[in-house]
């Protein structure tokens, strides 16, 4: 069992605290408690609030900025979020108390994204006296990550202008070297028909019917951007094609207010990934074009909105910190692992877009039910994350300086 007391005391604190995503819980708190931590060992910690750029919301968005400064010439930053998607109902686990069984500690965000929390103070904790390090480290712990990261990392490379010469974003798997990661584009597409009652259909228009005609038309807009074009970065090892392909889902359909009403209004939302390597404006911009045009051709009422839209990025295969990484993993593991983007999403998209060149890596394990019941993450895998951002720190200004 890998020595992770440090680990898990800070763990077991940090679960503790209901960060909400959705109801922004905890915020303040559980920045305070990161930012007392990083005091504790001495580090430089700075906290900004993203609050101001968002309308209408005033509730406190504070995001924690930690250095440990070498006096190097060469950044890494490392980036990380506290904010928790709500656990639903149904664990087996107290989702806000860490429970530790086995090689297993299980918890809201024990995963995403605590864990990699924990992993990150654990390595600073190595690399404070370590000599051989010589490398300025950026820790980088955000707030409304999965929510779309506007009060998080994209105000804070925006606005406020964090930037450093390479980037890891410890949100993503030890199974391979993330080099990017997927666009991801929510449609909303509002159907209306006419109400009436249901013994009387013949003097409605029932707008589930209607919606029903656009979700046949996404099916078929899904097999053809699927078919069309296929990525040139690698997807996941066990993946079910070997690049990255697009991927479009119907997520949900709502609808009605009784069983004797026929509704006159129907909302259907959709989830559609785009590839690492594509134009993503263009996607979006053929997508609204089909569904406008597929409403048109059927006569249904129909409005189309982009609820949310976050492009792709990666970074090429040959860059000093993907094959650095890889060095880093190797010497703590061994293994040569793959290089692939991942199939979600994840902040490394606003670094990416300010220039900042990104990989992924961390705890959160294919099937440790990140976002689902009784997520756990791996004891195992905190360590090995730990060891190797230690690793990537001591071989990187080497490195990453041969650009």
């Amino acid at each position: 069992m890998p020595d992770l007391d440090y680990e898990l005391k800070l763990l077991s604190r940090l679960v503790e605290l209901d960060t909400d995503s959705d109801e922004k819980r905890n915020y303040e708190e559980c920045s305070r408690l990161i930012s007392d931590e990083a005091k504790r060992m001495g580090l430089g910690v700075e906290i900004l609030d993203g609050r101001a750029v968002l309308k209408g919301d005033n509730r406190p968005r504070p995001n924690v900025i930690i250095n440990l400064d070498k006096g190097s010439d060469t950044t890494l930053l490392l980036v990380t979020h506290y904010d928790v998607v709500p656990p639903g109902k149904g664990w087996t686990h107290d989702p806000f108390k860490l429970t530790i069984e086995g090689d297993r500690a299980y918890g809201r965000g024990a995963a995403d994204n605590k864990g990699s929390i924990v992993t990150c103070f654990g390595a600073l904790s190595k690399l404070i006296d370590d000599k051989t390090a010589d490398i300025n480290v950026r820790l980088v712990v955000t707030c409304d990550e999965e929510v779309g990261g506007e009060a998080g990392i994209e105000f804070l490379t925006g606005k406020e202008g964090i930037r450093g010469d390479a980037a890891l974003v410890i949100d993503s798997g030890p199974e391979y070297v993330s080099c990017g990661a997927s666009g991801v584009l929510w449609g909303k597409i509002k159907v209306k028909g006419k109400q009436g009652h249901a013994a009387l259909p013949h003097k409605a228009t029932n707008a589930i019917d209607e919606a029903l005609k656009m979700i046949s038309s996404l099916q078929e807009y899904k097999k053809k951007i699927s078919a069309e074009r296929k990525s040139k970065i690698p997807a996941p090892p066990n993946s079910p094609q070997k690049t990255v392909w697009r991927r479009l889902s119907v997520t949900m359909m709502r609808a009605g207010e009784k069983e004797n009403i026929i509704p006159g209004e129907c909302e259907v939302r959709f989830d559609l990934r785009a590839l690492p390597d594509e134009d993503f404006d263009d996607l979006g911009s053929r997508t609204r074009k089909f569904i406008i045009g597929e409403a048109r051709k059927k006569g249904v009422d129909a409005i189309y909105e982009v609820v949310h839209a976050t492009p792709g990025y990666y970074t090429d295969l040959r860059h000093p910190l993907i094959s650095s990484l890889g060095d880093a993993i190797k010497k703590i593991t061994g293994e040569d692992l793959a290089v692939a983007a991942d199939l979600g999403g994840n902040d490394g998209t606003f670094l990416a877009k300010v220039g900042v060149p990104v990989a992924c890596f961390g705890p959160l394990r294919e099937g440790t039910n990140y976002h689902g019941l009784d997520e756990y993450v791996r004891l195992g895998d905190i360590a090995l994350t730990r060891d190797v951002i230690v690793a990537l720190c001591q071989e990187g200004r080497r490195k990453l300086k041969k650009k």
